[in-house]
Formats: C-alpha cells, structure tokens, sequence
C-alpha cells in the first residue's frame, strides 16, 4: 500500500482490553472475523484459549504495562486505529462495609486505567490523523444502584468523563463514544469483589438476598455476542453518539425512567426491584 510505513497494517487496528473471556472476548473474536486486526489483552494472557486474535499482556493498573503494551503493537503494526476499553472488576457491597482498599482498586481498573490508557493512544490518533475511542460503561453508570454503588459510581465517573473528552478530540478528528450493557451472561459475578455478608451485621440478610437476585440476573443475562454486533455497527458509523445502551428493554427503559419520574418515585421503584 502505497505511503504505509514500514510493519503498518493495511487493516484497521483495535485493541481491546480485558478480551480474556465474556464481552471483551466476544468483541474481540467478532471484530477478528470481520477482517480486524485485533489485539486483545489480560493480565495473564497466556490462560487465554482463544487463538482467533494475538493477546498480549497488559495490566491496566499498572503504568508501565500500558506504555509497554501501547509500544510492542505500535512496534507490529505503526498504528491503532480503535481503543476499546472494556477491561473491568465488578464490586458489590453495602457501602459502609467496603474496605476503601477494594473501593480504590475499582476505581484504578474502571476509571484510572482506561483515562491511562486513552492518554498513551492520543498522540498515536493524532499522528495518524484519527481514530476511535470506545469505552464499554454500564446501565448500573446512570443510576446508584443498593450495593453496587461503588461500581455505579466507577463506571458513571468514566461515562461523564468521556462526555467532556469527546468535545475536546473533535478538532483532531478522534471520536469517542460510550457503550453501556445491562446484564450480559458472562462470568463477571466470579470475578468481582463481595464484600463478605457478615454474620449479625445490620445488612446481613437484605444484602445477602440482594446478592442472590445479581447473580441470578447475570446468569440470565443476555448472549455477549449481541454487544460484539453492537460495536461493530458503531465502528462503521461516520459519527457515533454519545451513548449507546445495550440489554434487557426494560433495563434501558429503566434509565429514561429516571429522567422522567420524580427521584423518590425513581427511588421506590428500585427499592422494589431488588425487594428491600
């Protein structure tokens, strides 16, 4: 291809973080086959079974993993053309209860990581004279949800924050979007931190009962795959939106909701829901 450096692609370059198993492993294994070159990481990528795209190893709590993980694809393909952030730990708990170690963890993975992340791509778009940014938030982002309030708070956090960051790449031609699912049958339930229910705590039996509808709500959660046909859609937008919300209608309803309903009305309704 005329004009292309050196080791450059002739297709388009994602990375996606978190692609070991569940959504970001969809995506991954989807983008693939619809001829993407596709770089997926974990941080122990040699677990992963997948051979339909490379995984390499990235940390996205760890500075020097991300430059190191940025560095050794430039260094392959002289680009990246899409950022997917998808890389994220769940958390549940009464707030109260929740050491602040484990509240700070979540953050570094859900919003401290993927800002790191975007800041070593930036330069990379801006030289190539554009790109997409898509971060994978959660319906849980618009609204605090009974214990799940920190990760509601670490995913609404990244949300607003790309708000403001997408009118601030306009002028370079590098696009941003956010993509929130509902529940999606993944193993994200095995993977997040509970905060353990405490025998004689005042939130023994409320909080373990609540623990139980999540869990059964991710297991009946939605095929992963319909987030993969998702994000292929919006990577061949000319101009995506701001945001996009994928799952249960009644889950992406549930959202409008809270703009038109008076907030202790909102507020009840939720209360409802998860029977407290």
């Amino acid at each position: 291809m005329c004009g292309m450096k050196q080791g450059e692609s002739s297709k388009k370059v994602v990375l996606i973080t978190g692609a070991s198993s569940g959504i970001g492993e969809s995506i991954a294994t989807y983008l693939s086959q619809k001829n993407f070159k596709v770089y997926g990481t974990s941080r122990n990528p040699e677990r992963t079974a997948s051979g339909n795209f490379e995984m390499i190893q990235l940390d996205v709590t760890e500075s020097q993993s991300i430059k190191e993980a940025v560095e050794e694809i430039t260094s392959r393909e002289g680009k990246i053309d899409i950022l997917i952030n998808n890389a994220g730990v769940g958390i549940t708990g009464p707030i109260e209860e929740t050491p602040e170690s484990e509240i700070r963890k979540a953050f570094e993975t859900n919003y401290f990581g993927p800002l790191n992340l975007i800041k070593n791509i930036l330069p990379l778009m801006r030289a190539g004279g554009g790109g997409l940014i898509i971060n994978i938030t959660s319906i849980a982002g618009y609204m605090g949800l009974p214990y799940r309030g920190i990760y509601s708070a670490t995913k609404g956090a990244l949300a607003t924050t790309a708000e403001a960051y997408r009118m601030e790449l306009k002028q370079f031609n590098i696009k941003m979007t956010n993509v929130a699912p509902g529940d999606f049958a993944t193993n994200i339930a095995a993977g997040r931190y509970h905060a353990p229910v405490k025998k004689g705590s005042p939130y023994e039996e409320v909080y373990g009962n609540t623990l139980k509808l999540m869990n059964e709500h991710v297991d009946a959660g939605k095929d992963p795959g319909l987030m993969a046909e998702q994000i292929y859609k919006i990577i061949n937008l000319k101009e995506p939106k701001v945001h996009y919300k994928v799952g249960e209608r009644l889950q992406k309803f549930s959202v409008k909701l809270k703009g038109l309903l008076p907030d202790k009305l909102y507020e009840k309704m939720l209360m409802k829901h998860y029977k407290l």
